[in-house]
């Protein structure tokens, strides 16, 4: 198990953006477990939509893929780096998620070679599927990103 400090310790995200609240199992190479507490409390409630709270289905995608990349980036190989969404397939939204909700994030690796890795994600609620999919993610060292950003400032 995982608590929001290490979680922090391999996802570069913060608040509000962190929707992670804790990874349940990790078997690193293979499989995770993350939980997401849907609270009434976040800001994206206001307009989606009022009267009827709804976690936009982006947001959900967004929540099951921070999981995945926990999972990429837990092995010693690829600490340091960032996990970057290469590719969405196959994603399907089965059920409303709402307030009160606990989003149970499950992510396996389907394929990883070198920096690239495949990954299909299932998110419950309740024991029913509210969302999955595959993702492709490429995974980057930290460096590289701040270098391809200062060489396009360059260019500009």
């Amino acid at each position: 198990m995982m608590d929001i400090k290490e979680i922090q310790s391999i996802l570069q995200h913060r608040y509000p953006f962190l929707l992670v609240d804790r990874v349940l199992e990790l078997e690193p190479g293979k499989r995770a477990v993350g939980l997401k507490n849907v609270t009434i409390n976040e800001a994206f409630f206001n307009g989606h939509f009022p009267g009827n709270p709804i976690m936009p289905g982006v947001l959900i995608a967004e929540a099951m893929a921070q999981v995945g990349g926990i999972l990429l980036l837990a092995t010693t190989a690829n600490e340091g780096k960032l996990a970057f969404f290469a590719g969405i397939d196959k994603m399907r939204f089965r059920r409303p998620v709402v307030p009160g909700d606990q989003l149970v994030t499950e992510v396996q690796i389907l394929k990883q070679k070198g920096d690239i890795g495949r990954v299909s994600v299932v998110g419950k609620v309740d024991g029913q599927v509210a969302a999955e999919g595959e993702y492709l993610f490429a995974l980057r060292r930290d460096e590289e990103r701040e270098a391809v950003g200062s060489t396009q400032a360059r260019e500009a």
